[in-house]
């Protein structure tokens, strides 16, 4: 019988009391130094990781952070390192997506005799509330962050509970030491088409809502000192009469961009402290959360308890032989991991579900929010070794949606679904887990609503954007045609993956005829194999190849509104929605079968050919053809780690007999993409899946295949690395006689046995224990390679 882990439901007092044992115990098992000193939450934050520095708690509804600018790309999490000047600091961000939104609720102190409600520009701070600021004097660990705003001599201090955003300013004397609550503040120029609303209730609370394309966000504001003066303001409305569309003393307001103002004379170091409950159902909520998290004005205490919680949760994971920059490299993409799943619930369970009803989970944790497209390939294998408290609670959230909107969605952010990445990447995120052994939610309901939808596309009042793209094409022919469907080849690819993940569920279930079917369909990738070029090629609905590029200049097609590239080039990303493939080319996603390595290996030929065409990829130029792409980075030759079709292909050696050359490149990825500092992240974050596949490979494992229980096989980075289990249970990793030119492995034993393969089990590692390699600067070619020692595939198994 596989592991079944339940959750319950515990306090927030009595979770810190156990995270104050857990480190306590791992300042007493250790060196002394807390793990959170290792954690850099500066890192990612310059060459568009997209991360943000500021505080927030593991699985958290508040992400506070500092906001620098906030139109375009390249602001999608508010903050990039090169900035010299701050807007304000707001409690909604994301931990590095490709989306610009977030940014509610802005708050900024200021000080000054002119009141300034507009936010001014990064050329001109001086033309708004702006400050500008030095990374000097800035600061920022797990759960706390700090900084000078120079212009106004003001100390900003943030921490945060899982719903609750803590600020403590410091300011100067001052008659007019004011704070500025800017309600049109957002991350993104898209505006809801509804107003947002806010109330000035008393002399310490401000209390409103936020209205987004995403939704509604509630909050209540409190602060420690009464106001002195207050108003409201209206950025979109400017009479001679306001002068600057100011509304001293006026207790609401509604409208697109508007805020309050309230003001204080304060002494030399005074601090003021305001506390920022946010809800996703009501203000009532928000107020609730408030109350029930920061019931004070302790920010110290605030921040302790909040960097207790990191300690504990980055214990999970202990490290040895590893130098300072690596630490800091390591907790870091722990940090991330763990940071970039969002809870959705108030304190009573209250949520607002996709069908834009109130509902309570019971007994769990509702998150809001899956980014499958990314995740499913690195941070949710991980998250079933790390968090097993938390993994049940993600499946039951999408068992939850699937029951308030009568549909399995596909990615998707606060419970908004629309046209989304390619493939159908929740159903990875369940059978992962189920088959891992975490089953506390209704499987069955589960099933039924993975194979409706790929089945048949949805009935109203489901949209029909909700469905799989080109179901009906891939019903009929076994691909998407690329003159029918954008992106038509990952689609086809994916789509055989998430088929292949469901027979194995079917399987589980006993649904013996329903297993066949879909072991049938998983096998659909072959049906774009060009044996000619040898890559997956774009097809038409009649079965012809899209033709090569030759001697062609590249054109434009059109069919009943649909465009795409006329003519196919390997190298060609392009843009949507012309485009070929999902954010890459055809080098790229080549490899996208990670459900049957071996049916890959075997049109390719064998392991000979297969092993040739990846030592190409990984040698030949970066370059791609015409127009660039933002998401080409990170490059070892067409190897693009930014971006995450790419992250399995390097342990794909292990599958055709040569693992040292899997132990060489995961190496170099490891040691040339990931560095210290603000600029250590060679790509855009994706909800924690960079830095996820970093955490996994160094440790020396990797998930090609989640739905399947295995880990292959890559090369451990540290002397030792020590997982903290479910059931007080540890496993150890260890590399001896490692170095960064001892990166081949020589031998390994597990528990004592000799150890010669490239994979390892869900259970062999839950059970405890250790694995231990020796290691050498040359390679090893015997070991990994004789009998079973390729992880399984479909084609074969081990």
């Amino acid at each position: 019988m596989p592991l079944r882990f339940s959750r319950s439901f515990l306090h927030f007092k009595l979770a810190l009391v156990l995270a104050v044992f857990a480190h306590q115990v791992s300042f007493a098992q250790s060196s002394g130094q807390a793990l959170t000193s290792h954690v850099n939450p500066f890192l990612g934050t310059d060459f568009f990781g997209h991360t943000f520095p500021g505080p927030a708690l593991p699985y958290g509804m508040v992400h506070l952070s500092p906001d620098v600018g906030t139109d375009g790309w390249t602001y999608c999490a508010g903050y990039i390192y090169q900035s010299k000047s701050i807007i304000g600091f707001s409690h909604t961000h994301w931990s590095g997506v490709g989306m610009v939104n977030g940014g509610e609720v802005m708050l900024m102190p200021t000080v000054g005799n002119m009141l300034q409600v507009l936010p001014g520009t990064e050329e001109n701070p001086d033309s708004g509330y702006r400050s500008r600021y030095s990374h000097q004097e800035e600061e920022a660990s797990p759960g706390y962050y700090s900084v000078m705003l120079k212009d106004y001599d003001v100390k900003v201090e943030l921490t945060t509970t899982r719903r609750v955003g803590l600020h403590r300013y410091t300011f100067p004397k001052a008659e007019n030491s004011r704070v500025i609550l800017d309600l049109g503040h957002q991350i993104g120029s898209a505006y809801s088409e509804e107003n947002s609303e806010l109330s000035i209730v008393n002399n310490n609370r401000i209390q409103g809502v936020k209205t987004t394309q995403q939704g509604k966000l509630y909050f209540v504001a409190e602060f420690s000192k009464p106001f002195l003066y207050y108003g409201t303001f209206d950025a979109n409305y400017v009479t001679p009469e306001s002068g600057a569309s100011i509304f001293p003393y006026k207790s609401g307001e509604a409208g697109k961009k508007i805020g309050a103002f309230v003001q204080f004379e304060t002494n030399d170091k005074e601090q003021i402290l305001v506390k920022v409950g946010i809800s996703y159902v009501d203000v009532a909520g928000a107020r609730k959360n408030l109350e029930a998290e920061i019931p004070d004005w302790d920010f110290e205490e605030v921040r302790k308890e909040a960097s207790q919680v990191w300690e504990k949760e980055l214990s999970t994971i202990q490290i040895d032989g590893a130098s300072d920059n690596q630490k800091q490299v390591f907790y870091s993409a722990l940090y991330r991991s763990f940071l970039s799943q969002y809870i959705s619930q108030d304190v009573d369970g209250r949520y607002r579900g996709s069908d834009g009803k109130i509902h309570v989970a019971k007994g769990f944790d509702f998150y809001g929010s899956f980014s499958c497209w990314d995740t499913y390939r690195s941070q949710h294998p991980l998250l079933t070794l790390t968090a097993p408290e938390h993994v049940n609670d993600f499946i039951r959230s999408i068992e939850a949606k699937v029951d308030n909107f009568g549909w399995l969605p596909a990615q998707h952010f606060q419970g908004v679904f629309k046209e989304s990445m390619v493939g159908d990447h929740l159903i990875p995120v369940i059978v992962d887990a189920y088959m891992k052994g975490y089953r506390d939610y209704d499987i069955k309901k589960l099933y039924a609503a993975m194979r409706t939808k790929a089945l048949q596309n949805p009935q109203p009042p489901v949209p029909e954007y909700m469905g799989r793209a080109g179901l009906a094409y891939y019903l009929e022919l076994g691909y998407t045609p690329v003159d029918r469907v954008t992106e038509a080849v990952p689609n086809t690819l994916e789509l055989a993956y998430d088929d292949w993940c469901i027979a194995q569920l079917a399987q589980e279930l006993g649904k013996q005829d329903d297993y066949k079917l879909f072991m049938k369909r998983a096998g659909n990738y072959a049906k774009l194999w060009d044996k000619e070029t040898q890559f997956m090629r774009p097809r038409k609905a009649d079965g012809t190849w899209l033709e090569p590029l030759g001697n062609h200049e590249q054109e434009i097609e059109e069919y009943e509104g649909h465009h795409y590239y006329k003519y196919f080039d390997p190298l060609l990303v392009g843009r949507r929605p012309n485009r070929h493939y999902t954010e890459s080319n055809a080098w790229q996603y080549v490899w996208s079968v990670q459900h049957d390595p071996q049916g890959l290996i075997d049109l390719f030929g064998g392991n000979k050919a297969f092993a040739k065409k990846l030592d190409t990829f990984f040698e030949m130029s970066p370059l791609i053809t015409p127009p660039k792409y933002v998401g080409v980075v990170g490059t070892i030759g067409q190897y693009v780690h930014g971006n995450q079709p790419s992250h399995h292909v390097a342990y794909l050696y292990n599958y055709a007999g040569q693992p040292w050359k899997t132990q060489e490149r995961v190496r170099q990825i490891c040691e040339e993409l990931y560095r210290p500092g603000p600029g250590g992240l060679c790509g855009n974050e994706d909800m924690g899946s960079l830095s996820s596949w970093y955490v996994l490979s160094s440790l020396g494992i990797y998930a090609v295949t989640p739905g399947s229980t295995n880990y292959v096989i890559g090369s451990p980075l540290f002397g030792e690395a020590t997982l903290q289990l479910a059931g007080n249970k540890t496993f150890a990793i260890k590399a001896l006689n490692n170095s960064k030119d001892n990166k081949y492995i020589q031998s390994a034993t597990l528990n004592g046995a000799a150890f010669n393969r490239t994979w390892i089990t869900q259970d062999e590692i839950t059970a405890g224990g250790e694995l231990i390699f020796r290691m050498g600067p040359t390679p090893n070619e015997k070991w990994g390679t004789g009998r079973g020692a390729a992880p399984a595939s479909m084609s074969v198994g081990n």
